[in-house]
């Protein structure tokens, strides 16, 4: 019978919203989270403005290697970009999803 009351009590868990107020720091950590998603979206800047130069010089110089190379980065800066804008979306999406599910 001990038993079978412990489990009800543990089932029972509630963990409040989170807060990045209530640690030492907290709020540091945001704005250092912050700074990096900015230095993030400026290296994805630089990845297209490097490969938009690199994909027209390759096919100007029948170098089919470069010119796909090039395009291949375009396409892989502006995906890092959709994902680096998405970020905070992305993760309250799954947030809120997995406070959904219950035992």
């Amino acid at each position: 019978m001990f038993a079978y009351s412990t489990a009800i009590v543990l089932a029972d868990v509630s963990i409040p919203q989170p807060d990045p107020s209530k640690l030492p720091g907290g709020d540091a950590f945001m704005g250092l989270v912050s700074g990096l998603l900015a230095f993030a979206l400026i290296a994805a800047v630089a990845g297209i403005a490097i490969s938009a130069i690199t994909w027209p010089f390759g096919s100007h110089n029948s170098n089919p290697h470069i010119a796909s190379r090039g395009k291949v980065g375009v396409l892989a800066s502006v995906g890092a970009a959709v994902l680096i804008g998405s970020a905070v979306a992305i993760v309250n999406f799954f947030y809120h999803t997995g406070g959904t599910v219950h035992a």
